[in-house]
């Protein structure tokens, strides 16, 4: 039963993975991954209405009609994402103003509406909090690390503290075109490690096969 529950939510950290797994919300992660204080703000927004979409759709999930389930998903995510706007708005608006619409966006992003429909909607409450929380850090993970990357070869700083006395900041990584090859390189290298992994696995069954 732990095992089960601990793997519902590393698996979004890992195998399945948002942005170098399932290649999912991209367009947020292209346009907010220029510095790590946009990207944990995103990454803590999105998690905030997976939380709040995948429990209340988990625990209505046998009373929303099947024909009009999608639009009843958007709507209690729209909820969750206007709560947390205004959150946003209230505490912490220069953050705010630095996402822009891509807050809003949450309301159509494929990770959330993907784990509505492909989780939430069939398993119980404590399955989808996990659920939403390994997606959600999974995702935030993954924007940290971009953004990292991004900040320091397009800035020369990490949090906004330089880090290279006399760097010279490449501009291309802070543009759309950085962005596109970091997650390329980052994806490479997730497949590379993941069939690296999997030829091992087979190998050790062939020998532990040989052997009997």
């Amino acid at each position: 039963m732990i095992k089960k529950l601990f793997y519902e939510f590393k698996k979004g950290i890992t195998v399945e993975n948002p942005t170098f797994a399932l290649v999912l919300g991209l367009c947020p992660t292209l346009a907010v991954s220029t510095t790590v204080v946009n990207a944990i703000g995103m990454g803590v927004a999105a998690t905030f209405v997976l939380l709040g979409s995948n429990i209340f759709i988990s625990a209505l999930r046998n009373f929303i009609p099947d024909r009009i389930r999608i639009p009843c998903y958007i709507v209690i995510i729209a909820t969750f994402v206007t709560i947390n706007e205004m959150i946003m708005k209230a505490y912490f608006p220069a953050l705010n103003r630095s996402l822009g619409i891509f807050v809003p966006l949450i309301v159509v992003n494929c990770i959330v509406l993907g784990r509505a429909e492909a989780f939430a909607c069939k398993n119980s409450v404590l399955y989808s909090i996990l659920d939403a929380l390994g997606m959600g850090v999974g995702f935030t993970i993954a924007l940290v690390i971009i953004a990292s990357i991004r900040e320091f070869l397009g800035n020369g700083t990490i949090l906004g503290i330089p880090l290279v006395k006399g760097f010279e900041p490449v501009t291309m990584m802070v543009l759309a075109p950085g962005a596109l090859f970091t997650i390329g390189i980052l994806i490479g290298i997730m497949n590379f490690y993941h069939l690296k992994k999997k030829d091992k696995k087979e190998i050790k069954g062939l020998g532990c096969h040989g052997c009997k």
